[in-house]
């Protein structure tokens, strides 16, 4: 059975760092392409990154350069590193099998996780 569990979300201020952790079974990370949803409170589901089997990493416009997407193969395990976090990155993160980027338009289906919360405030 594929499963994928989230964990790692907290509440910081804004300015902080939080890293999410995405732990799999069933299939193999390095394998896969992958990415990280989320939807925020009264938003429609967003994607955020993605990683490619071999590598390549792509990026929110939103998120470039404060959030970087990375994996560890013998932990079977993805990563999302929050850094300089703001009060618009509060949402439920997901992570999901597969690759997008800013160009692609294809809907977004909410993954079957049960997410992880991220809130930024004061």
């Amino acid at each position: 059975e594929v499963q994928l569990v989230e964990s790692g979300g907290g509440l910081v201020q804004p300015g902080g760092s939080l890293r999410l952790s995405c732990a799999a079974s069933g299939f193999i990370v390095s394998n896969s392409p992958m990415m990280w949803v989320r939807q925020g409170p009264g938003k429609e589901l967003e994607w955020v990154s993605s990683i490619s089997s071999t590598g390549f990493k792509t990026y929110a416009d939103s998120v470039k350069g404060r959030f970087t997407i990375s994996r560890d193969n013998a932990k079977n395990t993805l990563y999302l590193q929050l850094n300089s976090l703001e009060t618009e990155d509060t949402a439920m993160y997901y992570c999901d099998a597969g690759f997008r980027t800013p160009a692609t338009k294809t809907t977004l289906v909410r993954p079957k996780g049960q997410g992880t919360q991220v809130t930024v405030s004061s």
